[in-house]
């Protein structure tokens, strides 16, 4: 007879099938002891759970530090989010702070206008600064102010320190302002406080020439330039700038105003002087030559026909003349017998 071989699955299965009951019978016991109302058996629920819970931290162990680790991530999660949300409110903000400083600048400019002391006859408009365009002048600047504002040519530009140049050339809607420092400008100006007269030429350089001085040795670094008004075309008074002694040993001016950071002008109006219509105006007509009065005499005297005997001519002719002599010339003679 042949035996049959017992295997380890066949003592397994009915190990695992009387596990599975038991564990079936103490679930439902347990079910049926928590769900029997009775001081006895609560008393026993709370024994059995003080004997079993305290032993059962450490199988509680890992699900905390799971959970610790989910709640950690959640909170690495929400803090990155905030991170990015003020990262951009961060740069919001600087541009806002740029905004602001700008700003900021533009109403110190414009309280630095309103700081300058001008004669009270002198009305003035304020305009922006706009990007030069291109021109025949080197160092010029575009202002948002036209003939539709009653802008001339020739009036005085200053910024909130000092004078900074002259309208040439209007438009409808801008104007053009030639620059003291370009090389085309000539403006007369008074030294102060020795009173010296002088003539500023820009070179296209940040400090212009101080020329034609009357007597330089009245002027030293540190003088007070204003304009003189010499002319007509600017107002008197406006100040220019402090002399200095440039590396050439001539007489230069630094300027006042802040050509680095030129925002806003204020063109004066200067309304007592007449635009000219006619560029032909600033030329005289030619004089015609004339003769010297010796010469007229002497060509009159020529031409005369000669008189003939010591007659009378007229009252201061020549004849009355003749007679005094021969007279003169008789007395003479008798003497000298």
């Amino acid at each position: 007879m042949t035996r049959t071989r017992i295997g380890p699955e066949d003592y397994s299965r009915p190990l695992r099938r009387l596990l599975v009951g038991l564990l079936v019978l103490v679930l439902l016991g347990l079910f049926l002891l928590w769900r029997i109302d009775s001081p006895r058996v609560e008393r026993f629920r709370a024994a059995l759970v003080d004997a079993v819970v305290p032993n059962m931290e450490w199988a509680l162990v890992p699900v905390t530090r799971m959970m610790g680790m989910v709640e950690d991530f959640q909170s690495y999660t929400r803090i990155y989010e905030q991170n990015q949300e003020l990262k951009r409110e961060l740069q919001k903000m600087v541009a806002w702070k740029e905004a602001a400083r700008q700003l900021g600048e533009q109403n110190a400019r414009l309280l630095d206008l309103n700081k300058v002391r001008l004669d009270p006859k002198l009305t003035y408009i304020t305009g922006q600064v706009l990007a030069d365009s291109g021109s025949p002048f080197r160092q010029s600047v575009l202002v948002n102010v036209g003939a539709r504002d009653g802008i001339r040519d020739g009036w005085a530009c200053m910024d909130g320190l000092g004078y900074v140049g002259r309208i040439s050339g209007v438009g409808e809607r801008t104007s053009r302002v030639i620059l003291v420092t370009d090389s085309n400008s000539r403006i007369p100006v008074t030294v102060q406080p020795s009173g010296q007269r002088g003539l500023l030429s820009g070179e296209n350089s940040p400090l212009p020439l101080l020329e034609f001085i009357e007597t330089s040795d009245d002027v030293s670094p540190g003088d007070r330039v204003v304009t003189s008004g010499d002319g007509g075309v600017l107002p008197a008074g406006l100040l220019v700038g402090q002399v200095v002694r440039g590396t050439d040993k001539r007489l230069r001016v630094v300027l006042s105003a802040d050509y680095q950071r030129l925002e806003f002008l204020r063109v004066l109006r200067s309304h007592e002087l007449q635009p000219l219509s006619d560029p032909g105006a600033l030329v005289a007509p030619p004089l015609l030559p004339s003769a010297p009065a010796a010469d007229v005499d002497a060509e009159a005297e020529a031409a005369a026909p000669p008189v003939e005997g010591g007659g009378d001519v007229g009252e201061t002719g020549s004849g009355d003349a003749e007679g005094q002599a021969a007279a003169t010339e008789g007395a003479s003679g008798a003497a000298s017998e």
